[in-house]
């Protein structure tokens, strides 16, 4: 078999994976064929426009209308990320609004605004007449735990029960829960939620059954039981505390935390089936929407690589030029270093970055959130932290890079040649206008392939909180903002990469040594925050900002992107002699990766 043949079988095993493992997907949270799952828009508070996902199991109609349930993710996740809960929900009969959240997904922006949305989806909910208006749930996690409890506040009347995962009753705003208020409320909250400090004022998870927040919505005074029924369900101030041994984001993948869920409904809403709550399926999704992520990442080397043997694009394939960066014990210093500062500059480039970008005019929906990190061109706040990271790493990393070629390697003849930097000592601007239009050709053809899967089947690429989803015109402005700082660090990495470290070996062996590289620091790191954490303590940075348990989770994701940052610069360096190719990529594919999951906190 030749090397073309070769490429196109892998191109194709690539389509074959996205197919099956989207049409998977698409199998599981329809419960094969017996619930209709739709992409709804509709206008909420102040025109915003607002997105769901309506999951309507066939036995909803207007004749026989169903309890419906209102489902609101967390902090920078998007409506997806509810599926587990959605799909189980919808299983046992009940009408499904999986909400985004404002200035999340393709909700409009800007996030906080309207009560996060909460409000607009129990109210739209409640205009479909498959739905029995006199029994709706709320349920919501996180950040969305808070969404339910202002619609509740809101629309005091016009739901029956709620379910709080990983929240609590109270945001900064001084609302907060009593004996009487919510209805019928099931609080959720792991052995291992990073968040209990801030949801409940318990630095440690197991002691929130002290807080006498919680105590006050369960009306007791001594320490609150878990699995234990308080109140009445006929009156309304039936309570119940579950804690799954999970952590907080594992909440949405805990079978045990959405059977939680499932239990509550069926005690406290009338209608729907009595599907065991042990009866779970939905985990067949996520497996299902894993395989088509891994499907369009392989994707990118077969069709990249064919694209190179076309005639447009054939002058982009050259040998790999004469190595001169470091060996011996060199290298494992350089390697150490290249380790350490990302890991180390992790926590203090993010909020050194948002503490230096100021919003030029925007006031918070929300008084609790200060808009920093946001401006009209970066109106992200997490993006914007992680701009500044990747540029304080790519400026660190060019400045050492320098010192240590003008210092050390220049004496042994080393040029910009050598690192895949130029063209017989030239910079080719033709070749590096065409190698980014090479990387825009591969790049946009994966997110068309999403884009179709996401408008076919309904579903995105993901695994629990590895998300890939397609972008709108509004995030491709956003985009547009954020691309020429990344495409700067992945130069520089790049650069780093095969100009000073690249070892000897098939391409294969030189794919696995960097991608251990990229990605080692942030598994040390979450190993180091979670050691002390599952010991019964807190993350071991806790004390250092409160704002640590988000960035820690965040960082899970760091690993498999890393790891696809890795494998993508070192094959298109082996096939191009030059680190452009691949940098582009990279920068393409993590911006649209990073922008398309994120909050937008200014109305565009």
């Amino acid at each position: 078999m030749n090397n073309s043949t070769r490429l196109k079988y892998i191109l194709l095993l690539a389509l074959a994976l996205i197919l099956f493992g989207a049409g998977l997907a698409a199998w599981v949270q329809t419960n094969g064929g017996t619930v209709a799952v739709r992409d709804v828009r509709f206008v909420g508070t102040n025109g915003t426009m607002m997105s769901a996902l309506l999951y309507v199991p066939k036995t909803a109609t207007a004749k026989t209308p169903a309890p419906g349930i209102v489902a609101i993710h967390g902090y920078i996740n998007s409506r997806e990320t509810q599926d587990g809960f959605a799909i189980e929900f919808a299983r046992r009969g009940y009408v499904v609004l999986a909400l985004d959240q404002t200035g999340h997904g393709y909700s409009a922006p800007p996030a906080f605004a309207n009560g996060f949305g909460g409000p607009d989806g129990l109210r739209y909910l409640r205009t479909l007449d498959i739905v029995d208006k006199n029994n709706i749930g709320l349920e919501g996690h996180s950040m969305g735990g808070w969404a339910s409890v202002i619609a509740a506040q809101t629309l005091t009347r016009e739901y029956a029960s709620l379910v709080l995962v990983g929240s609590s009753t109270g945001t900064f705003g001084g609302m907060t829960g009593t004996v009487t208020f919510p209805r019928n409320t099931a609080v959720i909250f792991s052995l291992y939620d990073e968040f209990s400090n801030l949801m409940w004022g318990a630095p440690i998870p197991r002691d929130i059954v002290k807080t006498k927040k919680l105590q006050t919505l369960f009306g007791t005074t001594e320490p609150v039981e878990v699995g234990k029924v308080y109140g009445s369900i006929e009156e309304g101030t039936a309570r119940k505390l579950y804690m799954p041994p999970v952590t907080h984001p594992q909440a949405h993948i805990s079978p045990e935390a959405i059977g939680n869920a499932i239990e509550w409904f069926q005690m406290t809403l009338k209608g729907g089936n009595n599907l065991p709550p042990s009866d779970q399926i939905w985990m067949w999704k996520e497996f299902g929407t894993f395989v088509a992520f891994i499907g369009l990442v392989l994707f990118f080397f077969p069709y990249g690589a064919l694209l190179l043997r076309t005639n447009f694009f054939k002058s982009l394939a050259e040998p790999l030029p004469e190595f001169k960066g470091v060996k011996g014990i060199g290298w494992w210093i350089a390697a150490l270093i290249t380790v350490a500062i990302p890991v180390g500059s992790y926590f203090w480039a993010q909020y050194t970055t948002s503490d230096w970008v100021k919003p030029s005019s925007a006031t918070s929906p929300v008084t609790f959130w200060p808009m920093i990190g946001t401006t009209p061109i970066w109106p992200q706040n997490i993006t914007t932290g992680l701009m500044g990271w990747a540029v304080f790493n790519g400026l660190v990393s060019l400045i050492l890079f320098t010192l240590w070629h003008f210092v050390i390697n220049k004496k042994t003849g080393a040029t910009a040649v050598n690192y895949g930097l130029t063209w017989a000592g030239k910079l080719e601007w033709g070749k590096i206008g065409k190698s980014l239009l090479l990387a825009i050709i591969i790049v946009t053809t994966g997110h068309l392939l999403l884009s179709l899967a996401d408008w076919w089947l309904k579903v995105d690429f993901r695994l629990w909180v590895l998300a890939l989803k397609p972008m709108s015109f509004m995030h491709f402005q956003i985009f547009l903002g954020y691309v020429i700082p990344f495409t700067f660090f992945f130069l520089t990495l790049s650069t780093v990469l095969h100009g000073q470290l690249r070892v000897n070996g098939s391409v294969g062996r030189e794919m696995l040594i960097n991608a251990v590289m990229l990605c080692i620091g942030f598994i040390a790191l979450i190993v180091y925050q979670y050691i002390p954490f599952f010991g019964g303590g807190t993350l071991a940075l806790f004390a250092f900002n409160a704002g640590e348990p988000l960035r820690t989770i965040i960082a899970f994701q760091f690993v498999p992107l890393l790891i696809i940052v890795a494998l993508i610069s070192t094959f298109f360096y082996h096939k191009t002699g030059k680190i452009y190719v691949g940098a582009f990529i990279n920068s393409l594919f993590v911006t649209w990766y990073i922008v398309a999951g994120q909050a937008t906190h200014f109305a565009l």
